[in-house]
């Protein structure tokens, strides 16, 4: 099982969004997320969505983690971006996920 345990809100920055900026890791390759306010079960992994059910802790789908971020701390505004890559990522297999770029002033 792969576990990500991360804050809602970093700062002033919803961590759960609609988009993200950079991967890391793929969504697909994560089983449960952990914040201060419940977990989140992969729907995909319908074994932990069993093991997981009468768990004493609160519940959520990610989209519901997204609005509650969103609650706290608003709708954030998407990041310009320029044309320069300043990163990349790779997986863990060798295979390249992302490209970083620039953020425009």
């Amino acid at each position: 099982m792969s576990l990500v345990i991360s804050p809602l809100v970093r700062g002033r920055i919803p961590t759960f969004v609609e988009k993200v900026n950079t991967v890391i890791t793929p969504g697909t390759s994560v089983d449960v997320v952990v914040t201060e306010i419940g977990i989140s079960v992969n729907p995909n992994r319908p074994d932990l969505v069993e093991h997981f059910k009468d768990l004493k802790v609160p519940q959520f789908t990610i989209k519901e983690l997204q609005e509650k971020a969103y609650e706290i701390v608003g709708n954030p505004d998407p990041i310009e971006y320029g044309d320069k890559v300043v990163a990349l990522i790779e997986y863990r297999d060798g295979t390249l996920i992302d490209t970083v770029k620039n953020i425009k002033n």
